[in-house]
This record gives structure tokens, sequence and C-alpha cells, in this order.
């Protein structure tokens, strides 16, 4: 079993948070799981955050993905294969 996993962090989350939301529901059809983390609440939120993605299909447009997040300023994407050998 393989599973794509792809991490992303945003540094800058108030002001590239639509760019990567854009991109991440253009690509909605790969993701199919999606967990948002950042510190604090309310009016405590910080300005970064890291997006945890299980994704699906093809690996080519997995790191199409990758490389169209990785290029914003203040984001960071990085694509990682687990898998497990049958026993």
């Amino acid at each position: 079993m393989r599973k794509d996993m792809l991490l992303v962090l945003v540094d800058k989350r108030k002001e590239e948070a639509p760019t990567v939301q854009k991109i991440l529901t253009g690509w909605g059809c790969v993701i199919k799981t999606r967990l948002g983390l950042h510190e604090g609440v309310l009016d405590k939120c910080t300005n970064s955050g890291l997006i945890i993605l299980e994704l699906v299909g093809d690996r080519d447009k997995h790191q199409e993905l990758t490389r169209k997040l990785d290029v914003l300023s203040g984001v960071r994407a990085k694509l990682v294969e687990l898998s497990l050998s049958d026993v």
C-alpha cells in the first residue's frame, strides 16, 4: 500500500491563503483528505499554518500540485510517499 501526502507550510497565511485556497480548489479531484492547522483562535490567530493533504490518483499530478504551491512566496510544499510492504 502506498500513500502520497503533501505537507504545505504557509508562512504568510493572511496574504497567501486566498491563492493557496484557489489552487487547492482547482486540484480538488486529487485531494482525498485535507487538514489545516494553525496556532491560536479568534483574534489571536498566527500568520503561519500547516496543511496536510492525502492525495489520490496519478503521482505526476501530485508533483505538479506540489510545484504550483512551492513557487508561492511564503509557501513551502513537500510531497511525501509513505508505503507499507505486504507482510
